[in-house]
């Protein structure tokens, strides 16, 4: 008996995914469990095993095709089955929304055509518009009352990108999946957020030292690093400024109750950012096992989408590259500010009236000043300054 292949729901807000692309051809045969393609969300590439044994029969959505959650994605049976029925069925189903959708497009062609008519169009779609210079008001929307939303800018933006670039290139990397997820967020974000970066050297000595003593007789798989204790001196900073652990929702500014901080984790297909839950509520060596934990399993595409939901504050250090002091990180939707690290340089610097060399750290704290304005941001900035430079209050109350 055929078992069908169908778009798994990865995540509690999950409606849709894309097809990254197929493991196995047509006609190839699989075993149940092992790797058959590649799901895209708009958080990871997720890889889907067989949920059978036998000869993948039909591959019915290719690359780069986007589907509903139970959306059929392909087709396992045995060698000669008839599955002409189960692909009728599939078809129907899929024809029912494609009809209303096109019946959709009429409606809001003709009511793109009226001049002065007001433009319906969601916020999401709004910002990616702006920010990648496309004209929504000349669109036909897909959406409810012929509301122009995110995909039909997508679509939008595809259309403009593509032309032909026909200068020499050592290499093409198609612009999708993750990459573009990474891409469509961040230009989102940028557009969306009115943001500010505070940038200041905080000196490291005495963190370092605390550092190198919880260490001394850790085994080198359990070494803390600095970005551990970094994130439980920004969850002990948002428990004394809890309006910085907020977000925009609708007409309302939101002051999150849990603190759950996002750990910027670079793979070599781009970037993902697991959550730490309630950072403030663990301990430095349950904070530093969860992140190593994230970071393995990262470099395996091992990460779930869960795992890298919920956030309400980020932190991405570069500082291990040794290149950047300074930067503007982009803040994460919908979190509200996000903590840039930069490299340890040694700096000579006054302490106590005497010239002495300190290791000074970048930091650079980024915030949305629809929810966040200068002066708070500032407060807050100097309390993690302070938790950063005594470490020992990360850890009395």
């Amino acid at each position: 008996m055929a078992t069908e292949v169908n778009m798994p729901k990865l995540g509690l807000s999950m409606k849709e995914g894309t097809v990254g692309k197929w493991l196995k051809n047509e006609g190839d045969a699989v075993k149940k469990g092992e790797a058959l393609l590649e799901v895209m969300t708009d958080k990871i590439a997720n890889k889907l095993d067989a949920p059978a044994d036998g000869i993948l029969l039909k591959i019915v959505a290719n690359k780069k095709a986007k589907l509903p959650v139970g959306g059929l994605l392909g087709v396992i049976g045995s060698a000669g089955e008839d599955i002409g029925e189960l692909l009728k069925r599939a078809a129907a189903v899929k024809a029912a929304p494609a009809a209303k959708q096109a019946e959709t497009k009429v409606v809001a062609k003709a009511a793109a055509a009226q001049p002065g008519a007001r433009v319906k169009i969601s916020p999401a779609a709004r910002a990616l518009a702006e920010a990648n210079g496309i004209d929504y008001t000349v669109l036909a929307g897909t959406g409810p009352e012929g509301r122009i939303v995110r995909e039909d800018i997508e679509q939008a933006i595809a259309s403009q990108s593509a032309a032909v670039d026909e200068r020499a290139a050592i290499e093409s990397i198609p612009y999708e999946g993750m990459r573009q997820a990474i891409g469509e967020n961040m230009a989102s974000s940028w557009a969306a957020a009115p943001k500010v970066t505070h940038h200041i050297g905080v000196d490291l000595t005495n963190l370092q030292s605390l550092r190198a003593t919880i260490n001394a007789d850790v085994k080198d798989n359990e070494k803390v690093s600095v970005t551990d204790l970094l994130v439980k001196a920004v969850a002990r900073a948002l428990e004394t400024h809890p309006r910085i652990n907020s977000t925009l929702s609708g007409d309302e500014i939101r002051v999150l109750k849990d603190i759950n901080i996002g750990v910027a984790i670079a793979i070599p297909d781009g970037l993902v950012v697991p959550v730490v839950r309630n950072a403030n509520h663990k301990n430095l060596t349950d904070v530093s096992r969860e992140i190593k934990d994230f970071a393995k399993r990262a470099r395996k595409n091992k990460l779930e989408t869960e795992e890298m939901a919920g956030g309400t504050f980020t932190v991405t250090n570069l500082g291990g590259y040794g290149s950047v002091e300074y930067f503007t990180p982009i803040i994460n939707p919908p979190e509200a500010a996000i903590l840039g690290v930069g490299r340890t340089v040694e700096k000579p610097v006054v302490v106590a009236g005497q010239i002495a060399v300190r290791p000074i750290m970048g930091l650079s704290f980024a915030f949305d000043h629809r929810l966040i304005d200068g002066a708070p941001a500032a407060e807050f900035l100097a309390t993690l300054i302070k938790l950063i430079e005594q470490p020992y209050r990360i850890f009395i109350q």
